[in-house]
């Protein structure tokens, strides 16, 4: 089950529009085929998005879908450099339901 944890660094006064953004259309991607968790979360001068998917096809389909496709170009103007993503694997450690994300 691949996790997906993005990071986009927002341009000063910015983040508020990006955050709206993914409020618009975190339902669409929600709705996807093997879609297990798709979370935003906010600092000062970022956003960072959390994604677990069932399998890589369903991540593959996403990645190349139009609700990605029109999320980045809402966003892309209010970016500070590109985006830092990266494709993981769970490593389960310590307690099972403290250790690892659910659905892993």
């Amino acid at each position: 089950m691949p996790i997906v944890v993005a990071t986009l660094r927002t341009k000063p006064g910015r983040r508020e529009e990006v955050l709206e953004a993914f409020r618009r259309h975190a339902a669409a991607v929600h709705a996807e085929p093997g879609c297990l968790l798709y979370a935003a979360h906010a600092g000062e001068d970022r956003v960072t998005v959390v994604e677990n998917w069932a399998d890589q096809a369903a991540l593959d389909a996403h990645s190349a879908g139009p609700v990605l496709a029109t999320l980045g170009g809402e966003i892309a103007d209010a970016l500070d450099g590109p985006m830092d993503v990266a494709v993981l694997e769970p490593v389960p450690a310590g307690e099972p339901d403290k250790g690892q994300l659910p659905n892993t």
